[in-house]
């Protein structure tokens, strides 16, 4: 028993009550070695096995004597609780992997994913872009936030970003094991670039180009606080993110004039439907038209 709870405590999460037994903690191990196995990411693992051992605890059977009904009152029970669409898709996912690909059981044949609320993503104008960037006083968080913007990273990109992924002469960045653990090539601004070159002057190959203390990887929380503080400093109302910043590259380089599968390859998105979002929220086609109320 103590060894099996160990195992699965590789990744911190909750602690399993005495509703699961030595030979359902055994059987988890297995969950979370073949997680490894196909590289998930540690964050997935994570969720996969909190998921999972949830699960175990509110339905009080071994894994072998679950039915597909109990996968589907359980699903049920977390969207009375309130649960989102996301995060019920998330739960999806994490029991249909086990039960699945790691027990071999042959069932969620009638169970959905569910449908998500289309919502647009925030974005920033090119003056909101500039004024939240000209608001930050300490060189390495602008820094961090101009790479966001001007290379379309997510935050965790940004924290996990070395100096050798950097290729000034070809202006571009490897993105190394972002989101799905896959690589992509993405553009380096010449501007930044040149910043780039003066602030890292000292910086090995393998030092983070966003590092904390004595070279640390900083957390994304750090940068999420620092983009929190200059869009309150910026004065700028919207309800925008760290994200945001992503969102603003790829609806500015598509006002632009960029070809979509471009923005899709640069954002690392597996499908042009998700990048397609974006020609919902460009501006340059609405600029020409005329409110009726100006007809007045």
């Amino acid at each position: 028993m103590v060894h099996a709870f160990l195992a699965i405590h590789t990744y911190p999460m909750i602690i399993p009550n005495q509703n699961i037994k030595s030979k359902q903690l055994d059987s988890l191990i297995n969950l979370k070695n073949q997680l490894k196995f196909r590289n998930y990411s540690p964050k997935t693992c994570k969720a996969y096995i909190d998921i999972n051992l949830k699960f175990l605890e509110w339905t009080r059977k071994s894994p072998r004597e679950v039915t597909n009904n109990d996968i589907k009152r359980y699903l049920e029970s977390r969207r009375h609780g309130g649960a989102g669409a996301s995060t019920l898709s998330v739960n999806l996912n994490a029991l249909k992997f086990y039960y699945q690909k790691v027990l071999k059981r042959k069932f969620f044949v009638d169970i959905q994913h569910p449908k998500k609320a289309l919502t647009l993503p925030v974005v920033l104008g090119l003056g909101e872009v500039s004024l939240l960037l000209n608001s930050i006083d300490n060189q390495k968080h602008r820094l961090a936030l101009s790479l966001m913007y001007g290379s379309g990273l997510r935050v965790a990109e940004v924290v996990k970003l070395k100096v050798g992924d950097l290729d000034f002469e070809r202006k571009t960045i490897h993105v190394k094991s972002g989101k799905g653990n896959k690589d992509r090539i993405t553009i380096l601004s010449p501007k930044l670039a040149e910043e780039l070159k003066i602030f890292l002057n000292n910086k090995q190959v393998k030092d983070y180009v966003i590092g904390g203390r004595n070279d640390k990887m900083l957390t994304t929380r750090s940068i999420q606080k620092v983009f929190v503080k200059a869009l309150e400093k910026a004065k700028i109302k919207k309800a925008a993110t760290c994200h945001s910043l992503r969102h603003s590259f790829a609806t500015h380089l598509l006002e632009n004039g960029t070809n979509i599968r471009y923005i899709q390859k640069l954002l690392g998105h597996k499908k042009l439907e998700t990048t397609q979002i974006y020609t919902q929220v460009t501006n340059k086609a609405l600029q020409g038209l005329v409110s009726p109320l100006d007809l007045i």
